[in-house]
């Protein structure tokens, strides 16, 4: 068998455009998610020595996804979790028939109001992470997945970080 020697740079010049297309790939797919849809943010970032906690940790990336439970995931990188940004991605990504599945958080106050069917939260300040159907298990699920992955990287240039996200977005998609 034949071995050919491929440098480094060469190697993360083809990874760097196959992310490239996942990326355009991701963004031709604009379907609406439609059924029982979770919702979540995370924060991804170097691990927190004395800082700042929650919501707006310091120095860390926000991503906010929707899972349709037993399908897809969408991800998007936020500036800020407020209800105002997110609110205007869940109605831009999920149907109106949906369902929607969240935490506590109050960012998500007035989902219903915008004539979503139902609306069920566990708190996990409360020590509640499910009642019966209402969960966000699946979603936590992928944040840890991604997670593991992008850990693995060692640290990354910020521009890059979409790529890798939507490299496991892509991943866990199919």
């Amino acid at each position: 068998m034949l071995i050919i020697p491929i440098y480094a740079k060469a190697s993360n010049k083809y990874l760097s455009a196959i992310r490239l297309r996942i990326l355009e790939l991701s963004q031709l797919q604009s379907a609406p998610l439609v059924g029982q849809i979770e919702v979540d943010e995370s924060y991804f970032g170097a691990r927190r020595v004395r800082g700042k906690r929650g919501c707006g940790a310091l120095g860390k990336t926000i991503v906010f996804g929707l899972l349709k439970r037993g399908d897809k995931i969408y991800t998007e990188i936020v500036s800020d979790c407020s209800a105002a940004r997110l609110q205007s991605i869940i109605r831009g990504k999920a149907s109106i028939d949906s369902v929607i599945h969240s935490d506590g958080w109050k960012g998500y106050n007035g989902i219903v109001d915008f004539g979503y069917k139902k609306h069920f939260r566990v708190h996990h300040g409360k020590n509640e992470f499910a009642r019966g159907n209402a969960h966000i298990n699946d979603i936590e699920s992928f944040w840890g997945y991604a997670k593991i992955r992008l850990v693995k990287f060692k640290g990354m240039n910020k521009k890059m970080f979409n790529l890798h996200l939507k490299e496991c977005e892509f991943r866990f998609n199919n």
